[in-house]
């Protein structure tokens, strides 16, 4: 008699969730192709969904407020200061460790310094937590990370998008996809919020990609101007 195959061994929880991720964001571009012709080609053209992520919402805030108002390359060395300020660990606890004096050293304004102490206090204290938010839906997590100081709502759609990967954030008020909307739609000028909110529409319920992909169309080959 012979032996019965083995099953196979189940998949490891990052490699599962690799493979999830990747069948929703197949779903979500055969979606939004049937939806409109011209986001078909975007994604015919840009390919697989692959944003880049941030597995922890506390840091993926601490991202944020670093990112406001400054460039990229400037956030990125803040954020390297930061992280070698707190011995390798952005955690509300190292946060709290250091004085503002000490986050002004790391290149954060007065502002963002404190900004950074209230978002640290309400994780430590347990009034936001990692669970707690994962749990909550959309608009249930804007509500509680806006409490904090220096968090409104796009910062806090941010974290949606790039940290708690819900599949349909429509962020009308992100500069970059008001530019990429009035290209894509062919407008003579930056839309108005209820354009916007029309805009995204036909996207329903996978309005994340569309972002992601409208936000990559202002990139490289794939700027205004190419073909579509």
């Amino acid at each position: 008699m012979s032996a019965r195959p083995r099953p196979a061994p189940p998949a490891r929880p990052r490699a599962a969730a690799a493979l999830v991720r990747q069948q929703r964001a197949l779903l979500a571009a055969e979606a939004l192709s049937r939806a409109d012709t011209r986001m078909a080609r975007l994604v015919k053209r840009i390919g697989p969904h692959r944003p880049v992520l941030t597995a922890d919402p506390f840091r993926a805030l601490v991202g944020s407020i670093i990112q406001q108002q400054v460039s990229m390359s400037a956030a990125a060395a803040i954020q390297k200061r930061l992280r070698q300020a707190c011995d390798g660990r952005i955690r509300p606890e190292t946060v709290l460790g250091l004085e503002s004096a000490a986050l002004r050293g790391c290149g954060l304004s007065r502002q963002k310094a404190a900004y950074l102490h209230d978002l640290a206090q309400h994780f430590a204290e347990g009034r936001l937590t990692s669970r707690q938010l994962r749990r909550l839906e959309d608009e249930a997590v804007i509500a509680a990370v806006t409490q904090v100081k220096g968090v409104g709502r796009w910062t806090a759609e941010m974290l949606l998008i790039f940290c708690l990967e819900r599949p349909d954030v429509w962020p009308i008020d992100d500069l970059g996809l008001r530019k990429a909307v009035r290209f894509f739609a062919g407008l003579a000028e930056m839309p108005a919020a209820e354009v916007m909110r029309t805009a995204g529409e036909p996207f329903r319920p996978y309005r994340t990609y569309a972002s992601w992909y409208l936000w990559r169309s202002l990139e490289g080959p794939f700027m205004p101007g190419v073909s579509l």
